[in-house]
């Protein structure tokens, strides 16, 4: 007889990691305000985690500059204000034409596979009506479109912008914020944008791709700017 094969056990996901991506999900879908102070006790309580676990989450959120430790606070949520928002967009167009520079001189094809991969999970996103999903999917796409350009200085630099964007992308992809684009509307063209932008980075056309790159991170930042002032 053969000896019965030992079924193996999936190994459980560490405490602070199962804390991390519970906290910074509240985070992006807003379910933790900006500037909402984040009580360790209450942590505790609400997601059933141990403290030390809680702790070490919060460490890692406040090196990614999600959350900010403050003495007479403790802990709060990073404010959207319109400084930092004005700033990552800035930063976003500089990041990314920088990729277009050098990507259209190398060999993309292994991240253009990717890019069209992330763009089929943002249909499917779309079609599911999962937003979370959708702004995952859509941080996966320009993170690949970052690794394009082959320079680990340009895609940590992306990483760090799209990381700070995420709020900013449920927002807009949450809420009917132009009356005259209804979200029907602006996620179809998302999924045009960026199928625009592979095929212009296949091409290798930079003019095109900073054209059709421009034009994306302005619908964004307009939509941004509608939601913040109505």
């Amino acid at each position: 007889m053969k000896p019965v094969s030992k079924i193996q056990k999936i190994p459980k996901q560490p405490l602070a990691v199962a804390a991390y991506e519970t906290i910074i999900k509240k985070i992006i879908c807003l379910e933790y305000q900006p500037s909402q102070h984040l009580e360790e006790n209450l942590l505790v309580e609400e997601l059933g985690i141990g403290r030390t676990p809680i702790r070490e989450a919060l460490v890692r959120l406040q090196s990614e500059k999600m959350v900010e430790s403050h003495p007479n606070k403790g802990v709060i949520v990073r404010p959207i204000t319109l400084q930092n928002t004005k700033a990552m967009f800035e930063s976003m167009h500089i990041f990314e034409f920088g990729v277009v520079d050098i990507a259209v001189k190398k060999d993309c094809s292994p991240f253009i596979q990717r890019l069209k991969q992330a763009n089929n999970t943002v249909k499917k996103a779309i079609l599911s009506n999962k937003v979370f999903h959708l702004v995952e999917a859509n941080h996966d796409f320009h993170i690949n479109f970052a690794r394009c350009s082959q320079n680990e200085f340009l895609i940590r630099g992306v990483a760090d912008v799209r990381k700070e964007a995420k709020r900013l992308s449920y927002l807009s992809y949450n809420n009917a914020i132009d009356p005259d684009r209804p979200l029907e509307s602006h996620y179809n063209a998302v999924v045009k944008e960026h199928e625009k932008m592979i095929n212009a980075l296949a091409d290798k056309d930079a003019e095109r791709l900073k054209r059709l790159l421009l034009e994306h991170i302005e619908t964004f930042r307009q939509r941004i700017i509608l939601f913040m002032t109505s």
